[in-house]
């Protein structure tokens, strides 16, 4: 159990990532309204920064019954004579058909039987010339107008069962089952028959808007009382080329990978297919906003523009003639333009059919979005969690450019319809997901640094390891190390004297400034001892200097202890014993350093033979007389310093012998003559007593008395002296190595 807690704890950031993914998944295959109208937005902008650009050849052309059209002409309806005048005039000039983008649902009420039948209702139709009633209706000067002329007219479907049946001029093929995605309609206003039978195509005009008002998608077919119906543009096309019945193909009539069967997936019209939705719906690709002018309608009715310059604006084009004024409310939204004509849609249905060049989004490409979305997400749940703040930041901004380019580069250079939008989301809810993760384990880890570390590091080397945690190697490493052991001089007395609470109080006024001193050189405090410390350097951070700051701090501990013998005794309420005196030892070696101890309970420590003989040197210098000692290894680290060599030792626990050197000041005391004169004395003092020459070290010894004495170690001098005179009364062999057997911790 503890090793699946410690792998889910490892992997946590992991599954979270692996979850949100999930999550992002979910919601894509439930594509819900908020995120169909992101998707939009999305393919919108796309249209705004590549509109589609302007063929070589002119296909289309637009008619536009506008505000000065109306002006000129006046309201509307017009009469239909001038309708079929501008019929007449567009197929003079060439076009190679008319669409009207206009329902022509009721009888002209211009007509000459209208206007008679109106004033024989008000009593009034006895003087009109009966001559009146011969002349042919409007209607039908208009439907005549379409002899020679390819003309196409619109009808409106409409979810209320009105209107007659739609005898469709070029009935729809099916290529597979009938598409059950297609709007359906159970009724339509239809034009006047007799304009619907002189009329080459019939088509509907009905284009729905998105929820938020825009225009972005043309159904080419709908399905009207059992048949399948065109929409105007593709009815227009149809009858300009003069092609046979269209095709609706379904999708299991496609082939199309992952098509469904009950869904469009194509329209064929002659040699062409047209890409649709499963509702038939084919996408728009705008032009650029006022990329082309429409040809103002009253320019042609009243001729004021000329034969040929309307040939040239028309010929060999499909022209479609609407309505911008306002009062005909045919204005629509589109993502390249918040305001333009509705015929203007039907105009770019056309282009694109013509032109054979679409915008797609067929039915397979959402399951290679869920794909992608499942390959990017998944990639960065396993990367981020093992890659730093910065990298991660830069592989899912990478993640993300690449998502955007792929979907931009299908759009612009394949026309594809691709959606970045859950990939998006995948890959910003696993980054911030993970990284929110990454960051609270991060923070309870230097939290749990600051716990385990901050009583016994310095505040600043605790800021470095919590910003740094790599620095940490947790677990036990080997490390050359500085070791310090500091212990209070005739505790055992000063305990006798004071009760348990007052020791404890003289303790706190002793032990704290010691370890400020000691973590102020950059020491890991490691235990407190009763009345001793252990102290050591280079770990947990490296020190390059561990030899030398292990050696200031020392320096200064014995510095401030004489200074709390002066002050502490002149305070109230403080316990003080006296002069209170301490020694040191140090060593420097290799140690193994880490959190050691049992499986309940760990405690980041040190052990090794550098750390033993730290502890006999602090021993030993009560025996030597000298407050710090240290060992060998560690003099040889501190050129400079006022090192003085007392002795070979063989300590307590060890064979082998070892130098121990008094340490007893800085670069600055190591200068000054005193000092020389001490160290050229004391040397020779040595050599003699190492070549066992009993007087001349003796004589040496005396004469260097007042030397020892100005340094406060007197009592080396002493000491030196009696085993001198030991060694003169009881010679040793004559092989004696000059080490001196310890017999005391």
């Amino acid at each position: 159990m503890a090793k699946l807690l410690a792998a889910l704890q490892r992997l946590g950031p992991t599954l979270a990532g692996v979850l949100v993914l999930a999550a992002v998944l979910l919601l894509q295959f439930g594509d819900t309204a908020p995120m169909q109208r992101l998707r939009l937005q999305v393919f919108d902008t796309y249209q705004v920064m590549a509109p589609r650009e302007d063929s070589e050849q002119e296909l289309v052309a637009v008619v536009d019954i506008d505000e000065e059209s109306i002006a000129e002409l006046g309201q509307w309806p017009w009469p239909r004579t001038d309708l079929a005048t501008l019929t007449q005039r567009l197929g003079d000039a060439g076009a190679t058909a008319v669409a009207y983008d206009i329902v022509f649902s009721e009888p002209d009420r211009t007509s000459p039987d209208a206007i008679i039948a109106r004033y024989e209702a008000l009593g009034r139709g006895e003087g009109l010339d009966a001559s009146l009633a011969d002349l042919p209706s409007h209607d039908e000067i208009f439907a005549k107008s379409f002899d020679g002329v390819p003309v196409v007219i619109g009808t409106f479907l409409d979810p209320n069962p009105i209107g007659r049946d739609w005898e469709v001029k070029a009935p729809f093929m099916t290529s597979g089952t009938m598409p059950s995605r297609v709007r359906s309609y159970p009724g339509a206003l239809m034009p006047v028959e007799e304009l619907e039978a002189a009329a080459a195509g019939v088509g509907t005009v009905t284009i729905a808007q998105d929820p938020d008002g825009i225009v972005r998608r043309a159904p080419l077919v709908a399905e009207y009382r059992g048949e399948v119906v065109p929409l105007l543009s593709l009815e227009a096309v149809r009858v300009a080329l003069d092609t046979g019945s269209p095709m609706l193909i379904a999708g299991d009539g496609s082939g199309q990978f992952l098509a469904s069967p009950d869904a469009a997936t194509g329209v064929r019209l002659g040699d062409r297919l047209i890409p649709v939705n499963e509702a038939g719906e084919m996408w728009v690709h705008f032009h650029a906003r006022g990329s082309s002018e429409p040809i103002s309608a009253a320019a042609v009715v009243t001729g004021t523009m000329s034969d040929a310059a309307l040939r040239e604006l028309v010929e060999g084009r499909i022209v479609f003639v609407g309505g911008s004024a306002q009062g005909l409310q045919d204005l629509v939204s589109t993502p390249v333009d918040p305001l333009i004509e509705g015929v203007s849609v039907h105009a770019a249905v056309a282009e694109q059919i013509l032109e054979g060049d679409f915008l797609e989004r067929p039915q397979w490409i959402a399951w290679l979005e869920v794909l992608v979305t499942l390959l990017v997400g998944l990639a960065l749940a396993l990367v981020i969690p093992r890659l730093g703040a910065a990298l991660s930041a830069l592989v899912t901004l990478a993640a993300l450019l690449g998502v955007a380019v792929s979907s931009w580069l299908a759009f612009t250079q394949a026309k594809m319809l691709f959606d970045p939008t859950y990939q998006f989301i995948a890959i910003g809810a696993v980054y911030v997901v993970q990284t929110a993760i990454v960051y609270l384990r991060e923070q309870q880890q230097r939290q749990y640094i600051r716990s385990a570390f901050d009583r016994y590091l310095s505040p600043e080397m605790v800021r470095q390891i919590a910003a740094s945690p790599e620095k940490l190697e947790l677990g036990g490493e080997e490390r050359d190390m500085s070791v310090l052991m500091c212990d209070v001089r005739g505790f055992s007395r000063i305990s006798e004297q004071y009760s348990p609470k007052e020791v404890i109080d003289f303790l706190i006024e002793f032990l704290t400034p010691m370890s400020d001193i000691l973590m102020a050189h950059k020491a890991t405090l490691d235990k407190y001892i009763g009345d001793a410390i252990l102290a050591f350097w280079n770990a947990p951070l490296d020190d390059p200097d561990h030899a030398a700051n292990a050696a200031r701090a020392a320096l200064e501990m014995i510095k401030v202890t004489e200074e709390l013998n002066r002050t502490m005794p002149e305070k109230d309420g403080v316990v003080w014993p006296g002069e209170v005196k301490i020694g040191i030892g140090i060593n420097a070696g290799m140690c193994c350093v880490g959190n050691m101890g049992s499986k309940k309970r760990l405690a980041y420590t040190l052990i090794g033979d550098t750390v033993n003989v730290a502890s006999r040197l602090e021993g030993l210098t009560k025996q030597y007389g000298v407050p710090i000692m240290i060992g060998g290894s560690m003099a040889e680290r501190l050129p400079g310093f006022a090192l003085l060599e007392l002795d070979r030792v063989r300590v307590v626990g060890r064979d082998e012998p070892a130098t121990v050197v008094a340490l007893l000041g800085d670069e600055a005391m190591a200068g000054q003559p005193a000092f020389l004169e001490l160290a050229k004395a004391h040397a020779e003092v040595l050599e003699a007593y190492r070549r066992q020459d009993w007087a001349g070290a003796t004589t040496r010894l005396a004469s260097a008395r007042e030397h020892y004495r100005v340094f406060g170690i007197g009592a080396l001098h002493d000491l030196l002296a009696d085993r001198i005179k030991e060694l003169r009364e009881n010679p040793p062999p004559a092989d004696w190595d000059g080490v001196f057997q310890a017999t005391q911790k």
